[in-house]
Order: structure tokens, then C-alpha cells, then sequence
């Protein structure tokens, strides 16, 4: 739910179903009335059963969508930092601590994994030098 929304955003995997919050009610009980489905890929927001967003709310679900994406992109660049950790984690416990039979389990695939991202990051970087 944004600060001063009166929506609430459940996850999903690429975007949110929205929901509006209505208090107002005799019972005086809390009630989601589903009122969209925002994907935050293709920036679309899909108005969902009887209750459409208004423009108010529109506003508020793209500013969601924006405020998502920056999440995501900063958790993004978060697991490729920690994975780095992991790598250098690996590398210690398969030199210090790692059995014949562990380092057989794993090792195909993770020399492949890891030469295809050699792979695309030289290639990536190559570009970067020649635009420069």
C-alpha cells in the first residue's frame, strides 16, 4: 500500500494484482475489492471484475509500477554482489574443505555456468570499450 493510497499491491511475479481498501462498510470490517492486475514489464494495468480503477488510483498503480521496477533493479545488482560472496565462498570450502565426491557432484555444471558468464561479461565489456 503506497503512503497516502487507499490500494493494496499483492506480489505476483511480474507486477501485482491491485486491490482497493473499503473500510466504509456497515460491517465496519476491512475489504479488498480486486480492481486490476499491473504488470510492471510492459507497463500495462488490466481492470479486473466490476470495480475498475479510477484515474486517481491509475496514478497511483503506475507510480507502484514505478517505484517497483527501482526495488527490483537494486535487489537485482544486491543477488549479483551476494553471489559473488558465494562464488569466493565456493572456491574456499571446494580448496579447504570439499570431498572428491562433493567437487564430482557439481563441477560439469558449474564450470559451464560459469564459462557462459565469462563468456557474455567479456563480450559485454568488449562492447562497452568499443562504443567508448
Amino acid at each position: 500500500m503506497g503512503k497516502n493510497s487507499d490500494l493494496f499491491f499483492r506480489v505476483r511475479e511480474n507486477g501485482a494484482a491491485v486491490f482497493r481498501i473499503d473500510t466504509e462498510n456497515r460491517q465496519r470490517r476491512l475489504e479488498l475489492q480486486q480492481i486490476a492486475v499491473a504488470n510492471i514489464r510492459n507497463g500495462q494495468i488490466k481492470p479486473q471484475g466490476e470495480h475498475s480503477p479510477t484515474a486517481a488510483e491509475r496514478n497511483d498503480i503506475d507510480a507502484w509500477i514505478v517505484e517497483r521496477r527501482k526495488l527490483l533493479a537494486v535487489r537485482k545488482v544486491d543477488d549479483i554482489k551476494r553471489a559473488v560472496d558465494h562464488l569466493n565462498d565456493t572456491a574456499q570450502w571446494v580448496q579447504s574443505d570439499a570431498t572428491d565426491e562433493q567437487i564430482d557432484e557439481f563441477a560439469d555444471d558449474l564450470l559451464m555456468a560459469m564459462h557462459d558468464l565469462r563468456t557474455v561479461l567479456v563480450r559485454k565489456k568488449s562492447n562497452m570499450l568499443i562504443k567508448k
